[in-house]
């Protein structure tokens, strides 16, 4: 992991229902593959805000954004290096 690189398994596991305790998670797992849902989307959207410090933008608030753990994390680390300039 770089240094700007967040690791987002931990919060993320818990909207999981479908991936094993013991089962790693790929950063290009489909989230919806492994149970994540609507509701668990809002929760989870929740928690990276607080997290991270950030306010997920309406516009990016989409299917594509909460696809896998990549895209969240691009989303994530755009807005929070956004924040610093």
């Amino acid at each position: 992991m770089t240094n700007s690189q967040i690791d987002l398994e931990p919060i993320i596991r818990p909207y999981l229902p479908l991936l094993g305790s013991e089962t790693p998670l790929s950063p290009d797992d489909r989230l919806s593959d492994l149970g994540l849902d609507s509701l668990g989307t809002v929760g989870l959207l929740i928690e990276l805000e607080d997290a991270f410090a950030v306010s997920i933008p309406d516009e990016l608030l989409t299917s594509t954004t909460f696809d896998t753990a990549s895209s969240l994390r691009q989303v994530i680390e755009a807005l929070r290096e956004a924040a610093i300039d």
